[in-house]
């Protein structure tokens, strides 16, 4: 059946914005604190078959110590993500894809992403010279996958949006066969051995039917948060935020909290996780997760530290709903068996979910669940989701402190992925005026009340942003160009 001209997308402009922002807290990742970051907004401008137009718009933080851990200096690492970010969006403009979101930026990431990323492995960053460390090879200076999605995420984000404002629905009510040329057995294989079939299934198949308008929030306590006042340095912010774990608890009535742990240091990681759960349970705190930040080699280190939980602080214990993401990265050259640790708690991939292929690598070791980012595209997050419901693995959506137009497609993904406890949502803790123009239109979005954050106000085709009533200044864009 030839497919409607009105639903075939073709993307015409495009143009790209960077915008600076500075923490008003630092936030460790690894072996490194986070305290600038450069967020991307994309705009995209398309049109259909029939040659009616419209636009759409996407933004992720390029969040350069979580998406590429490396001793290469911050600032090359900065630059060469954003080198990427607009070369990304000039092959995308380039490669004159059209149909669905979901289908152009599939083929985008298997057919154009990996041959780009191929060609800086060789030859390097030209435009980089002057800012690349001497000495270097081009494989050394080579982006790693998980920061080249980074920088692909806006680009892919605003697809979804203009998709659902060119056909003036909204975009998760675009995920099925009405829409979609081809269901997912032409995406997606399932396991081996497995009695998974993904023949005349879509992916709202596996999105939950009646979806939430309010989400539990995710509270992150970072390694270098203050949890009371005896760890106060004497310069901390004084923004009329909070800057004690205890207040934050009261103002926003928290009840979940993500611990940052090192990795490195079970005397410490024990002692964190106790320090906050004495703190925060008699506040009313009632769930708990870790994060080892994918410094552990070892299971034996996790399973130490939750067997001792289990044996002195067993209401502690009772409350770690997961574990997330304790070891390296990358699953393939870290094939690390984690079934024990999975026995004792479930234990969700993050960083090295890059895309189902890993999902599936990562549920054969013994991994029971995944954390979404929509950082890692709003494509593979789909298409993730599905992989692993499909297989019985349970789902989370995790931040990578999404400010401004960021948060709206985070927590629509959230909302619609039936995760096992909301949604994890950091970007009103480390900076939280960066918002002020969304949060206009968006109140519950940027402030967390009762423990949870509201969607009420996001209504209409694509993502529901309402980017019109927002009174956003934008900086001079880096790039643009029209077909």
């Amino acid at each position: 059946m030839p497919r409607d001209p009105s639903t075939t997308m073709h993307i015409t402009g495009a143009t790209l914005y960077l915008l600076p922002v500075r923490t008003r807290v630092p936030l460790k990742f690894g072996t490194e604190t986070l305290e600038t970051v450069t967020v991307a907004r994309v705009h995209l401008r398309v049109r259909n078959e029939r040659g009616e137009y419209s636009n759409g718009w996407g933004e992720s933080p390029l969040s350069v110590q979580w998406g590429w851990p490396s001793p290469l200096s911050y600032d090359f690492r900065h630059r060469a993500m954003r080198e990427l970010t607009q070369k990304l969006g000039m092959a995308l403009l380039a490669a004159e894809l059209s149909g669905h979101a979901l289908e152009i930026g599939h083929a985008f990431q298997e057919q154009i992403l990996p041959g780009l990323l191929q060609n800086i492995a060789k030859h390097g960053w030209p435009n980089l010279t002057a800012h690349a460390p001497a000495g270097k090879s081009p494989t050394e200076l080579a982006i790693p996958h998980l920061a080249a999605l980074l920088c692909l995420a806006p680009w892919d984000s605003a697809l979804h949006d203009a998709y659902g404002n060119l056909v003036n629905r909204d975009i998760y009510q675009t995920y099925n066969k009405d829409y979609l040329e081809l269901d997912l057995s032409a995406y997606l294989t399932p396991a081996e051995k497995s009695r998974v079939s993904f023949a005349e299934k879509y992916p709202i198949d596996f999105l939950v039917k009646e979806v939430p308008k309010r989400l539990r929030a995710w509270h992150l306590v970072g390694g270098l948060d203050p949890l009371e006042s005896s760890d106060l340095r004497g310069d901390e912010p004084n923004d009329g935020y909070p800057v004690l774990l205890s207040d934050w608890i009261q103002r926003d009535g928290l009840t979940c909290l993500k611990i940052k742990l090192r990795g490195n240091d079970a005397v410490w990681d024990y002692e964190r996780i106790v320090r906050v759960g004495r703190l925060a349970l008699p506040l009313g705190v009632e769930w708990l997760t870790t994060d080892f930040n994918c410094t552990v080699i070892d299971p034996g280190y996790v399973n130490a530290i939750l067997d001792r939980l289990r044996d002195e602080e067993p209401r502690l214990y009772g409350t770690l709903l997961y574990v997330e993401q304790p070891f390296p990265y990358e699953l393939q050259e870290h094939p690390i068996d984690v079934h024990s640790v999975a026995a004792r708690k479930p234990l969700f991939l993050d960083e090295s979910a890059h895309d189902w292929q890993h999902i599936r690598l990562g549920r054969e070791l013994g991994w029971t669940g995944v954390a979404l980012k929509t950082c890692k595209t709003q494509t593979g997050a789909l298409l993730g989701l599905c992989w692993a419901k499909a297989h019985g693995m349970t789902l989370m959506v995790q931040d990578l402190t999404n400010p401004m137009l960021a948060q709206i497609p985070h927590v629509r993904l959230a909302a619609h992925a039936g995760t096992i406890m909301g949604v994890e949502t950091n970007g009103m803790q480390f900076y939280p005026a960066a918002s002020e123009p969304e949060a206009k239109i968006h109140p519950g979005l940027y402030t967390r009340r009762q423990g949870q954050v509201d969607l009420g106000t996001l209504h209409g085709p694509g993502f529901g942003m309402r980017v019109a009533e927002m009174d956003r200044v934008l900086p001079v864009p880096v790039w643009e160009a029209d077909l």
